[in-house]
């Protein structure tokens, strides 16, 4: 049997599980995927050994495997949690939109101001503490409730590490966002390589599908099955 032959036959005895392939690839580069989140800069929200689950169509559907948009979709909005390309080393990035096209961000000793108006903070708890590394867990470390234009999340601060904590103001550019970080002392985000281009925006986090402990031998994390993100 020759060897076009056996491809031939090969090719027709695998064809629908290739073809299932085929589409599952096509599924997620366009439509939803799921991404491993290996860094602690979105703590709490987001901790380490999580798989979160991204909506890739929420900004506009794309032509699978390219950046060419098919439709428009909405755009971004403050408090989202996006997936993008960083723009210093490609290497994939989950921050929170903070800043959209035209708004005037400041950050003043780690309270941020949006067009001026100084965003509302409450100390909090968070249940995620007791998820995060023994790493983190042995620094000093508190909570504050997030009210970003009505919409309210959990921010980390790390008081002991050094980070840029003031900064600003500066004016969003057109066609772009600005990005932070939940956990604000331990993010390299817009702060470090400023604001990122809408077409840079692969889609919008919605879910944790489950996570997985590296301090705990990688069992699962029984509490954050399909744990919706906000």
């Amino acid at each position: 049997m020759t060897l076009h032959s056996r491809l031939a036959r090969l090719l027709a005895e695998y064809k629908s599980l290739l073809l299932f392939f085929a589409l599952m690839a096509v599924f997620r580069s366009a439509v939803a995927d799921w991404m491993y989140v290996p860094s602690g800069s979105m703590n709490p929200t987001i901790v380490e050994g999580d798989r979160i689950l991204v909506d890739k169509s929420a900004y506009g559907l794309r032509v699978p495997f390219t950046t060419h948009r098919l439709t428009q979709g909405s755009d971004p909005q403050r408090g989202d949690i996006v997936i993008f390309p960083s723009p210093k080393d490609d290497m994939t990035l989950v921050k929170r939109v903070i800043g959209v096209p035209g708004d005037t961000i400041q950050m003043i000793d780690e309270h941020l101001l949006v067009n001026g108006a100084e965003m509302k903070y409450v100390p909090t708890s968070e249940r995620a503490d007791a998820e995060l590394p023994s790493l983190t867990r042995s620094q000093q470390r508190y909570y504050l409730s997030e009210n970003l234009v009505g919409k309210s999340h959990p921010i980390m601060v790390l008081p002991d590490r050094y980070a840029m904590r003031s900064f600003g103001p500066l004016t969003v550019p057109s066609g772009k966002y600005f990005m932070l970080g939940d956990s604000r002392d331990n993010s390299g985000d817009s702060r470090y390589f400023g604001s990122v281009p809408r077409d840079s925006i692969v889609g919008r986090a919605w879910s944790v599908a489950y996570s997985l402990d590296a301090d705990r031998w990688y069992l699962p994390r029984s509490d954050r099955f399909f744990d919706p993100l906000y």
